[in-house]
């Protein structure tokens, strides 16, 4: 579980944007879609930067509930500042819940994978990219996969650093 985690730490630490605009976020959200799109899965995507829903979008064949999913999912990277994916293996390494181990509750939290921070290099995390719709690994994968392709050379770059 430990080298699960520190994989997940290190995605973290090198998916990091040098600066992020209202125009990226519409970029990343659309290359997010194009991407369910293209394995034909019904997903809500949500981008959120500092409390401001920048992108959000319910995809053909997504179910009702996954709008919940996506808030509930959101709340926990605005709270811990880590993927769901990594709070996932981490309590579950920890042998106790997320909910009986920091206080939170199921209704406004959760510890499923699909949400990742946004954060910028330099400044810290300022939001959650968060998808909903597949397994919860991979919603997790998804975005991770997205922002690899998504990052530009320098951010690439100072990921190395």
């Amino acid at each position: 579980m430990t080298n699960l985690l520190n994989v997940l730490l290190d995605q973290e630490k090198s998916l990091q944007f040098s600066d992020f605009t209202l125009d990226r976020a519409w970029e990343l959200g659309c290359a997010l879609k194009a991407k369910a799109e293209s394995i034909g899965a019904g997903l809500a995507i949500d981008i959120t930067i500092n409390d401001l829903n920048v992108f959000h979008v319910i995809m053909p064949g997504a179910r009702g509930d996954n709008a919940e999913w996506v808030r509930r999912k959101r709340n926990s990277v605005k709270r811990f500042h880590h993927s769901t994916w990594y709070l996932h293996n981490y309590y579950k390494a920890k042998g106790k819940s997320m909910y009986e181990d920091s206080g939170v509750s199921e209704k406004d939290y959760a510890s499923h994978g699909g949400s990742f921070p946004l954060t910028i290099r330099n400044v810290g995390v300022v939001g959650a990219i968060t998808v909903s719709g597949l397994q919860q690994e991979d919603d997790h994968q998804l975005i991770v996969d997205i922002l690899t392709d998504f990052l530009d050379d320098s951010e690439k770059q100072s990921a190395a650093h």
